[in-house]
């Protein structure tokens, strides 16, 4: 990710370009996670795996025009971006910091952080943002080198509050216009809530997230809740451990796996999964200017009885990963 800025006339101009090198690294257009749904490849819904960011995550502009000491105003305009929709995306959050894989409920919580031809205004006052968005609700296709453009057919707006240093809080809501490849006449109602808390102390940090997202069809109606704990603490200064906790609503694509979905095909809500993961990892010096760490995670589910016949009664995975990271600081 690049950022820069520059003050101009009355306010500030920042342009910022982030990429993502995952559709090289990433085969079949997806990785490995049980009980993981959302999106396509190749034609047919993905079921226990997560697909690929694009290689353009974001291309923005940005001016905030300062009225007074208490209040500012923001303009965003970008090809590829972040509506007002959520906390900030599951990849950039503090709390998620060392998580190398998305949350079972990305696509009710945050799978908007990219999204095409968006349009934000906000507007901040004391500890008090409100922000509005119009977008191109369908998600990117399974082509993730180029970008995805379309008309402005979606909006959301999103409340956000900071009463203290350390503390943040947002409610979302978006209607979103034929997100789904598959189900191109189903329009979402989607809301969010969350709460972060962030505290750096001596050679460290603890940042946490609370997070609930729904998305609601406006055609058939069905439900989908997703809810989410995860913290992060890193301690001694190359330490890190991290836990993230889920409870996820699975629909019947789950049971059909990754084949052409039956003519007349509706997707419905069969139970929750419960996820329950906990990792480590630990700095090594690679490189200069390089934040390198081998780490390792384990996750065990609690599934519902309509899937222990497919995944059996105690499924678990493991990863195991080397993370680097661009750094400024001199190894």
């Amino acid at each position: 990710m690049g950022m820069a800025q520059k003050k101009v006339g009355p306010g500030v101009f920042t342009s910022r370009v982030m990429v993502s090198f995952e559709p090289a690294t990433v085969t079949d257009r997806r990785y490995p996670l049980l009980f993981q749904q959302g999106e396509t490849a190749f034609g047919v819904p993905i079921a226990d795996g997560q697909h690929p960011h694009d290689f353009i995550m974001e291309v923005a502009a940005l001016y905030d025009l300062k009225l007074s000491d208490k209040s500012l105003l923001s303009f965003y305009l970008a090809p590829v971006g972040d509506p007002a929709i959520g906390p900030t995306g599951y990849a950039h959050r503090a709390s998620a910091s060392e998580d190398p894989v998305a949350p079972l409920g990305h696509h009710q919580e945050d799978s908007t952080h990219v999204a095409d031809d968006v349009v934000t205004l906000g507007l901040t006052y004391r500890i008090a943002r409100i922000e509005a968005s119009g977008f191109h609700g369908r998600e990117p296709d399974e082509f993730r080198w180029d970008i995805d453009q379309g008309k402005i057919d979606s909006w959301s707006t999103r409340l956000t509050i900071e009463p203290r240093k350390n503390w943040g809080a947002q409610y979302s809501y978006a209607r979103i216009k034929s997100p789904e490849a598959l189900f191109a006449g189903e329009d979402q109602e989607r809301m969010t809530a969350s709460i972060m808390y962030n505290r750096p102390f001596h050679e460290g940090n603890l940042a946490s997230t609370i997070l609930w997202g729904r998305t609601r069809s406006l055609q058939g109606n069905p439900l989908f809740n997703s809810y989410l704990f995860e913290s992060t603490i890193r301690f001694r200064a190359r330490n890190s451990l991290w836990t993230r906790i889920e409870n996820a609503e699975r629909s019947d694509e789950l049971i059909l796996g990754e084949n052409p979905l039956p003519p007349g095909f509706q997707e419905r809500p069969i139970g929750r999964v419960q996820a329950y993961t906990f990792g480590y990892d630990r700095d090594i010096e690679l490189a200069s200017h390089l934040a390198s760490a081998v780490g390792a995670q384990v996750t065990t589910y609690g599934a519902p009885e309509s899937l222990k016949a497919i995944y059996g009664s105690r499924p678990a995975g493991i990863a195991v990963f080397l993370r680097l990271r661009p750094s400024r600081e001199e190894k």
